[in-house]
């Protein structure tokens, strides 16, 4: 089986992320190529064949453009999957290049099972493994869901010049996103409440943990949807990505959504009744333990 994985270069600089496009490939033990319309100056790490348009040519986003390249690169490879992320990116281009090779597209894949994509259904709640209805497909990847580690390889570099960067959109920049009444990206503490903490009342006590503690509190998006906690505080891919010292979950069972934005903590501490949880994978203390009975008792020691 044989991957094309298309990277993404945004502002100047290819997105770190890429490697979870190579972690994909590495998971469905698949030969792999890759596509970003970048700079040969910033290049991925992986071991393959690595197809580079200028994005001073080409432009950063030009869908009509970047699918004939794309579609270059496939006539050439002719690879069994084609993988985006699950970006605005990803979005666009994604069905443009499903519809020009009538293709399936599968889209949100969370992760694989015996080698068939899986994606969350009913608000992420539950799973389903779905089969392909074309031998060739496209999918677009849930951020966060698959790891991989750069290599030390440098790729074989095929640089893409045929110079007709011309398109009937125009790309205007780049908008940054109205600020949020709480910045938990720069906190360094942050303690969350999950579905665990049972109703509104109780997030109460998670907050006071937090202030306790110098930091802020957070939510898992089941507490945010229920509207126990306002948006600015949700957590994960739909909320804000954290990286703080000192992560505390509570009551967070660990979907793969919030996983994706807190999983660079420095130090993880879990409470969860369950402790076959999946935020025990990332957690570095796991405490098996009804929060309702362990928060206070943390708050009375801290006291």
């Amino acid at each position: 089986m044989k991957t094309l994985l298309i990277a993404e270069y945004r502002a100047g600089k290819l997105l770190e992320s890429y490697t979870e496009l190579v972690g994909f490939a590495q998971a469905l033990n698949a030969e792999s190529a890759m596509f970003v319309v970048g700079s040969t100056g910033v290049l991925p790490h992986f071991n393959g064949t690595c197809y580079v348009a200028s994005a001073e040519t080409y432009g950063e986003y030009n869908p009509t453009v970047h699918k004939r390249l794309v579609l270059e690169v496939i006539e050439k490879e002719q690879p069994d999957v084609i993988v985006f992320h699950h970006s605005s990116y990803g979005w666009d281009l994604a069905p443009r290049l499903a519809a020009a090779l009538g293709v399936a597209q599968i889209s949100e894949v969370m992760d694989l099972q015996e080698s068939l994509p899986v994606v969350p259904v009913c608000n992420a709640k539950l799973r389903r493994t779905v089969r392909p209805s074309t031998k060739r497909y496209i999918v677009t990847l849930q951020p966060g869901a698959f790891n991989g580690s750069e290599s030390d390889t440098t790729p074989e570099i095929v640089a893409m010049e045929d110079g007709d960067g011309s398109g009937t959109i125009v790309f205007e920049g780049y908008e940054q996103p109205e600020k949020t009444a709480v910045d938990l990206s720069r906190a360094e503490i942050i303690v969350s409440a999950g579905r665990g903490i049972g109703k509104q009342e109780n997030v109460q006590m998670v907050a006071e943990l937090a202030e306790r503690l110098g930091g802020e509190y957070g939510a898992s998006r089941p507490v945010v949807d229920a509207l126990w906690v306002e948006h600015s505080r949700q957590v994960g891919t739909t909320g804000q990505s954290v990286t703080p010292k000192l992560y505390i979950a509570c009551g967070i069972s660990g979907a793969i959504q919030h996983l994706a934005g807190m999983k660079k903590s420095e130090f993880v501490v879990a409470v969860n009744t369950d402790r076959d949880a999946p935020i025990g994978e990332v957690a570095d203390v796991l405490v098996v333990s009804d929060l309702k009975q362990f928060v206070p008792a943390l708050l009375e020691r801290l006291s």
